[in-house]
């Protein structure tokens, strides 16, 4: 905690000294987002057909970044959240909960890394911004950034048949062993991604190994196992003006999870999953609107579900002692509207119904969810 507070410090000192214009001007960039939340979930079912009680949040995060241009092609940055340090998946504090009489509030390092761009190869190590396009967090959490090494290779055509291409391909470490690397827990992500027919459909199809995932995290393991996830994505661009986006996923786990101790009989196929969705609009200037639908039918093992989003239901481990969220295996829909106030500021309204695909006891789990947010970026 002392060595957070005195890079705290030291950050804050080194920004200061520099007025805007020669932070403009010199080669370190200064940014940062405040969020504040207000949500409300209800009419939540547990496995043995009980509810949980509905709960009421306020909500908040910070996050400040810093990064420093090398030169033209290098770079290194560093990002600090609020947040729980075991919760990967959540950067939002709530008022009053576990810092009760104004207590002190955790922050950490999310991001801290060295990237270049040479000869159109792009690389970076350390712990970034998850690198793989993605439509949405269903599979991977905006707010989880992997530890490893990421390459891309942008290959540029003028030919009217083969189409520009990157190609990328990463090595994360999960969870260090301290034995050998294949006895860690690590992902590895391999994509292609393309843009067709004058920026109107996008595809990256892309394949996914996990090897040595436990199957609860934070240490409340039983077993660990591995998957291989194959991932199909796809933007399609329906009109320009207004913008009307339609979004598809397809996600498949081609592991064999047969005679996997722990797995139990009537989750083992539960490995695929389809997720659709569509936007109207687009934030661009002061007063603009913009909507969106999402549907998700992801089952068990279709991703590493404390590695996914933990937004559209409250279901967790905490009964395993993490704080972690749990979602897969679940159907339902997502409705967002957002409406920009200006260049810095934006209001979002979000609005979850989900039940669960296969019950882990006697009921199906279900969930309710809205929740407003202000964000601000500077």
């Amino acid at each position: 905690m002392k060595r957070l507070i005195f890079t705290l410090l030291f950050l804050f000192l080194m920004i200061n000294s520099y007025s805007q214009t020669t932070l403009e001007e010199s080669k370190l960039s200064f940014y940062g987002d405040f969020r504040f939340r207000i949500e409300q979930d209800w009419s939540s079912k547990k496995a043995d057909g009980s509810f949980r009680d509905d709960r009421s949040r306020l909500r908040y995060r910070v996050r400040l970044g810093l990064n420093y241009l090398v030169n033209q092609s290098t770079s290194m940055g560093v990002q600090i959240r609020t947040g729980e340090p075991n919760k990967q998946q959540d950067p939002q504090l709530t008022l009053g909960d576990a810092y009760k009489e104004f207590g002190t509030l955790p922050v950490g390092f999310e991001k801290i890394f060295f990237q270049t761009n040479f000869k159109g190869f792009f690389t970076w190590i350390g712990k970034n911004t998850f690198p793989f396009d993605k439509n949405n967090e269903l599979f991977w959490s905006d707010n989880v950034y992997p530890e490893g090494i990421f390459l891309k290779k942008s290959i540029a055509t003028k030919s009217n048949f083969i189409f520009p291409i990157d190609i990328s391909g990463g090595h994360f470490i999960i969870g260090s062993s301290g034995k050998s690397f294949n006895k860690d827990s690590y992902m590895e992500g391999f994509q292609l991604s393309s843009i067709l027919f004058n920026d109107r459909l996008k595809l990256f199809p892309s394949f996914y190994l996990f090897k040595n995932i436990p199957n609860i995290p934070d240490g409340g393991d039983t077993f660990a196992m591995d998957y291989t996830i194959f991932h199909l994505g796809s933007q399609l661009k329906l009109y320009k003006s207004p913008l009307i986006n339609l979004e598809m996923d397809f996600y498949s786990n081609l592991k064999d999870n047969n005679g996997v101790t722990g797995i139990p009989s009537n989750l083992v196929k539960e490995k695929n999953g389809l997720v659709g969705g569509i936007s109207y609009g687009q934030l661009k200037t002061n007063g603009d609107w913009a909507f969106k639908f999402t549907y998700s039918y992801l089952e068990q093992y279709a991703a590493v579900d404390f590695l996914a989003q933990n937004d559209w239901a409250r279901w967790d481990y905490s009964s395993f002692g993490s704080p972690d969220g749990r979602l897969t295996n679940f159907k339902g829909v997502e409705l967002v509207s957002e409406y920009m106030l200006n260049k810095s500021m934006k209001l979002k309204v979000k609005y979850y119904l989900v039940e669960q695909i296969v019950p882990y006891g006697d009921f199906k789990e279900t969930g309710n969810r809205i929740r407003l947010d202000f964000d601000f970026k500077f």
